[in-house]
């Protein structure tokens, strides 16, 4: 069985990630969504929250591409994640020069821990490499409207966070 790990802070999922999730289910049979608990980055939502938000569209998407979708909270390395979940691909989005830059740096750090574990690159598709979900926490924030970047829940939930 072949699995991916696409793995990410998810705060919150965006319709960019949902779209490389729908596209990484293709790649192999069972994908992994590794949530990253990252104290570090202060996420506006918990834990709890974002595995939920995620739950809820991975079930939506589960079997769509061939692939089982299940999801994974993590607070470890990603690559000790990666062994953790079985996983022989990471799948990592990409949305402009700039983050094959930090992904680059990654992916050879990792090769380094673990030569044996790949990693694919999926570039975002057009209509949402501009989404990035500290954008969209922002115009969140401030009032305006996010429905053109997140589904209908995650939406009512950033609501919920600004009322």
């Amino acid at each position: 069985m072949r699995i991916g790990l696409y793995p990410g802070t998810f705060d919150p999922i965006t319709l960019g990630h949902i779209d490389i999730i729908r596209r990484a289910a293709t790649l192999v049979d069972r994908l992994v969504i590794g949530v990253a608990i990252n104290r570090d980055k202060g996420p506006l939502f918990s834990l709890e929250d974002r595995v939920a938000m995620i739950e809820a569209e991975a079930a939506r998407l589960s079997g769509t591409g061939g692939a089982e979708v299940t999801v994974h909270p993590f607070e470890n390395l990603l690559i000790d994640c990666a062994r953790d979940v079985g996983a022989q691909v990471i799948v990592r989005g990409l949305r402009a020069v700039a983050d094959f830059e930090y992904e680059f740096q990654m992916v050879g750090m990792n090769r380094a821990l673990d030569n044996s574990i790949e990693t694919v690159f999926l570039m975002a598709d057009t209509g949402h490499q501009a989404i990035a979900s500290k954008l969209v926490k922002e115009i969140a924030r401030l009032g305006g409207d996010v429905s053109k970047f997140v589904t209908a829940d995650v939406n009512t939930a950033l609501r919920n966070q600004f009322d």
